[in-house]
Parts: C-alpha cells; structure tokens; sequence
C-alpha cells in the first residue's frame, strides 16, 4: 500500500505560492500555469485552504480554494499529476476541504469545471454537489458547469 499524505495551510505563504506555481506547471489540463505572484493576486488575504498530496513523499497534486462570500468557499484551482491519477487523490483532498470548510463555519461549497473534464465531473456528482449554472461555448466540451455543495 502505498503512503499518501495530504498537507494543508490555510496562509498563502512565498513557499507554498511557489510550490503552487510549479505543480501548475506539471498538470496539462489547467488552462495556464500560475505564477506565484498571480496566485498572491488572485487570494490576496481571503481565508483560503492551500492543501498539497504526496504520494511516497513526493509531491503529486494540490487542491486551493479561498472564501467567495462570507458563507461560501470556492474551491478554486486543483489538479494531479498524471503519475499519480486513479489513487484517489482528487477524492481525499475534497473530502479533506469539505470538512474544513465546514468546521469554519461556510454553509456551502462551490467549484466549476468544465464538460471535458469528466473524472472530475463524475467525481463531484457522486458527492452530491449540483450544477447551478452552465456558460455555453461553441464546443460543448468547453463548456463552463458551476455546481455547488451545500454543507
């Protein structure tokens, strides 16, 4: 069996935005990498949860997401690398942020992707989050699905 250890900070450190940056650039499906100065834009000083997962020690995808609103986290950014996909990965850093989310007080969760993103899909339907919105796209593989979980 192998090791896996999720991390979690909840302050947008140097270290941890620049950790953040490179794992963005290891992950194809992300629209852009993110620097680590566009990530300290983007945050600012919201209350965020920054989680990192490591599989045998090293470092194999993240999950970040910062308050939207004073009752909702938006679960913002997050991917696996592709050496590291099908060991729930995905799944234990969800679940880790629901719980956090929830013990800070947030009524609901919300998070979008996209129709070609179907693991990901599948995975928030399967924990019961809802589609509450879809931005249309030309190409009905890019379009934009906003769901929500409420806690």
């Amino acid at each position: 069996m192998l090791n896996i250890q999720i991390e979690a900070y909840t302050e947008l450190s140097a270290e941890v935005s620049e950790k953040l940056a490179l794992l963005t650039s290891r992950i194809s499906e992300l629209d852009r990498t993110q620097s680590a100065e566009s990530l300290v834009e983007r945050i600012g000083d919201k209350p965020s949860l920054i989680l990192f997962a490591y599989v045998e020690g090293e470092l194999a995808g993240f999950k970040l997401g910062y308050q939207s609103e004073e009752d909702c986290f938006y679960s913002w950014l997050g991917g696996v690398d592709a050496d590291f996909r099908q060991l729930g990965l995905a799944k234990s850093m969800l679940e880790y942020q629901e719980k956090w989310a929830k013990a800070q007080g947030y009524t609901r969760l919300e998070v979008k992707t996209r129709n070609q993103f179907q693991a990901m899909l599948n995975m928030l339907v399967a924990n019961q989050y809802q589609i509450t919105q879809v931005e249309s796209h030309p190409s009905i593989d890019k379009n934009k699905l906003h769901l929500q979980k409420v806690l």
